[in-house]
């Protein structure tokens, strides 16, 4: 199993922990002299200050019902509200299932993930994702929720642990620093952009970073969860591929937005070529892909429509007649009678019987 390292004191690089945790990344967390996070452990004293952080609510689920949170959209993309369990039919792997429960939730405790992607690719974006992400944040989070932040260009840090606390998570947003200074002569690609790296040297852990923040921190997270990545979807040296990152994000029921934020000047005539496989993470997990470019106003407007679909989301249930927990992925379609367009995820993975 993956192990968490949150360490208060030093960046980990990725490169060195794959040789001694046999090949797997794991999250490292930079310094933070207001609150450094600690690897979790049993209640204590030192935890009492974090806890007064956490929501005070959390939803509990039975083990044997599959639940999906999803967004239902007219032709024009459109909203569609009040609907009601009559309006829906859901399938698993080709088979019919009975709905055991429908809420219209929009006020369930929200556990969100920030991902900045802090590659030389983004170094003329990423002062605007810092202050639209950061008004998002005091936006959407209410007393209930919580979120973290997390960096990544050679190597995945952890800038914030889970909070409620805006003014913590803008300030975490402001560490994200492009490591590549291009004034005096830094390389992109050498921790700082997509050009293709020589040998095993990393560029932009893209996959990685998703897949840790799946695994390590919101697989073990109940309720509503969600990870909105901004970059520009190019990802150089991950060991991971992007289905298992798109399994990680299933498996712990996360959605992914994904920001297309990039500035095309820097890609020259080359391109880049991210946009089709952040379809795939989004479109698997119940989530888009929003193309902002540089644009500051279409970085708000895309937050406004991620914040719109948060508090829209319904809640549909059911205990699957596949009764087998064997680990294998189950294939889910939800129909809207009327023929609206359901933006949910596409599936997910029987837990596995303890041997």
């Amino acid at each position: 199993m993956l192990k968490n390292l949150f360490s208060p004191y030093r960046t980990l690089c990725l490169t060195a922990l794959l040789a001694s945790l046999g090949g797997q990344p794991a999250l490292a967390q930079q310094p933070s002299s207001a609150s450094p996070a600690q690897p979790q452990a049993p209640a204590s004293q030192s935890q009492q200050a974090e806890d007064d952080q956490k929501p005070t609510e959390t939803l509990k689920v039975n083990v044997n019902v599959v639940q999906l949170f999803f967004n239902v959209k007219d032709k024009h993309g459109a909203l569609i509200p009040n609907l009601t369990k009559d309006d829906f039919e859901i399938a698993e792997d080709g088979k019919p299932q009975t709905i055991k429960y429908f809420t219209p939730e929009s006020n369930l405790p929200l556990t969100l993930g920030i991902m900045i992607d802090s590659s030389g690719s983004q170094r003329n974006v990423i002062d605007m994702e810092k202050e639209v992400g950061g008004a998002f944040l005091k936006q959407i989070l209410t007393d209930k929720d919580e979120a973290f932040v997390i960096s990544f260009d050679i190597t995945v840090d952890l800038l914030q642990d889970f909070t409620r606390d805006t003014h913590r998570l803008q300030a975490a947003l402001n560490k994200a620093k492009v490591n590549v200074d291009y004034s005096s002569g830094g390389i992109p690609g050498m921790g700082g952009g997509p050009v293709p790296q020589s040998g095993n040297s990393p560029g932009t852990l893209l996959y990685d970073a998703v897949y840790l923040s799946a695994h390590d921190m919101l697989s073990k997270e109940v309720g509503r969860k969600a990870m909105i990545l901004l970059t520009d979807g190019q990802d150089e040296g991950s060991r991971l591929k992007i289905q298992d990152a798109i399994e990680a994000a299933q498996k712990a029921d996360a959605i992914v937005y994904v920001l297309l934020c990039a500035d095309r000047g820097f890609y020259g005539f080359g391109g880049y070529s991210g946009e089709g496989e952040m379809r795939r993470l989004t479109e698997q997990t119940g989530g888009r892909v929003i193309n902002v470019g540089n644009k500051f106003d279409k970085l708000r407007e895309a937050f406004d429509q991620i914040a719109a679909e948060l508090r829209s989301q319904y809640n549909i249930g059911y205990t699957p007649t596949n009764t087998k927990k064997d680990g294998t992925y189950r294939k889910i379609e939800i129909k809207n009678k009327q023929g609206y367009k359901i933006q949910a995820r596409s599936g997910y993975y029987a837990g596995k019987e303890a041997d």
